[in-house]
C-alpha cells in the first residue's frame, strides 16, 4: 500500500509540474513587451511598440509566407523563370516547337510521296489512282470544280476543239493504228544500246548520247512524279493525253518538279549515270499505254 501510495504522489506531482510548465509557456507566449526607439543624445522616445511573443510569431509566419507568394508568382509571369538553372530558354521552346512543326510536316510528306508511288503504280497496271482530294485543300474536291463553256460562235474555237478531238488516242490496245497520228517528239538523240524487251522485265530502251545533254518532253503533259530513288536515280514520270505515260530514269539532274506543264520538246532534265541499276550515262526511256508498256523505237526515230 505504501508503495503505490508513493507511485500516486509522485504522478501527481509530475503532472503538477507539466501543467506549470505549460501554463509559464503560454504565459511567456501572452507576455506583453515595450519596444522603445529613443534618441542617442537626448534620451527621448522617438517610437515604440506593444509586442508579444505570439505576435511577433504570427506576424514573421504571415510576412514570411506572403514574401513566399510574391516570388513564385514573380516566378510563374515573369520571365525570370528563364534564369533558374535546368529550366529552356524562350528560343529553345520556340526551336522545340518549330522542329515538332517539321517532323508533322515531313510525314504529311512522306504521305503524298506514298501516294505518288502508289497512283503511279496504279496507273502503269491500268487502275483508277487514288484521289489525294482532302478536306481543307485549296483546290477543293472535284465535285466543286466550275466548267466554263466554250464559247461557240467563235469558229476559230470550234476549229482547235476539232483538231484536238481529231488526234486523240482511243484505242483498244497498245498495237491500235490511232498512235501513228500522235507525233511523238525525241527525247534525247543518241544511240540505242539496249532494246526494249517485255519478257526481260526491260520495258523500254537505253539511249546513250553525249555527256550533259538535254532530255526533252516526247508530248505535251504534266509531271506525276520527279524525284530520287534508290535504283533508278533521278526519276521523272510525265502524264499525257489518252493514257500515255513517258518515263525518264537515271538522270543526273531534273529541271522540273512535280505538277509542272511541259510542252512537247521542253528541256526536262540532264542525262546522266544516276541509280544502282545505272551502268553508265545514259537515259532508260519507257513509254506506257493504258497501262502496258509500248516499244519506243516503233513510235520515235532516235
Amino acid at each position: 500500500m505504501l508503495v503505490k501510495l508513493a507511485k500516486f504522489v509522485v504522478l501527481n506531482m509530475a503532472k503538477n509540474v507539466s501543467k506549470e510548465k505549460k501554463k509559464k509557456f503560454v504565459e511567456k507566449l501572452r507576455n506583453r513587451y515595450r519596444l522603445i526607439i529613443y534618441n542617442d543624445t537626448t534620451f527621448q522616445s522617438v517610437w515604440s511598440i506593444k509586442l508579444s511573443r505570439l505576435k511577433v510569431f504570427t506576424i514573421t509566419s504571415l510576412s514570411t509566407a506572403f514574401l513566399v507568394a510574391v516570388v513564385i508568382i514573380l516566378i510563374v509571369v515573369t520571365p525570370l523563370k528563364e534564369y533558374i538553372p535546368g529550366y529552356p530558354k524562350k528560343e529553345y521552346r520556340q526551336m522545340l516547337i518549330r522542329n515538332q512543326i517539321m517532323v508533322d510536316s515531313l510525314e504529311n510528306e512522306l504521305k503524298i510521296r506514298d501516294l505518288f508511288f502508289q497512283n503511279i503504280k496504279t496507273i502503269i497496271e491500268g487502275g483508277t489512282p487514288v484521289s489525294s482530294f482532302q478536306e481543307g485543300d485549296t483546290g477543293g474536291h472535284p465535285g466543286e470544280i466550275v466548267f466554263q463553256e466554250y464559247n461557240h460562235d467563235s469558229v476559230f474555237r470550234d476549229k482547235i476543239l476539232e483538231e484536238q478531238l481529231s488526234l486523240s488516242v482511243q484505242p483498244s490496245g497498245p498495237g491500235s493504228s490511232d498512235l501513228s497520228k500522235v507525233h511523238f517528239f525525241t527525247p534525247v538523240h543518241g544511240m540505242v544500246s539496249n532494246k526494249f524487251k517485255s519478257t526481260a522485265d526491260h520495258n523500254g530502251v537505253d539511249l546513250v548520247s553525249s555527256t550533259n545533254s538535254l532530255i526533252l518532253s516526247t508530248l505535251d503533259g504534266t509531271i506525276l512524279f520527279a524525284g530520287w530513288t534508290l535504283e533508278t536515280g533521278y526519276v521523272m514520270y510525265i502524264q499525257h493525253e489518252n493514257n500515255l505515260i513517258s518515263v525518264y530514269k537515271h538522270n543526273a539532274e531534273l529541271l522540273k518538279k512535280e505538277g509542272d506543264k511541259v510542252k512537247a520538246g521542253e528541256a526536262i532534265a540532264i542525262i546522266g549515270n544516276s541509280g544502282e541499276y545505272s551502268t553508265g550515262p545514259h537515259l532508260h526511256f519507257e513509254l506506257w499505254y493504258n497501262g502496258v508498256p509500248l516499244d519506243p523505237e516503233q513510235y520515235i526515230d532516235f
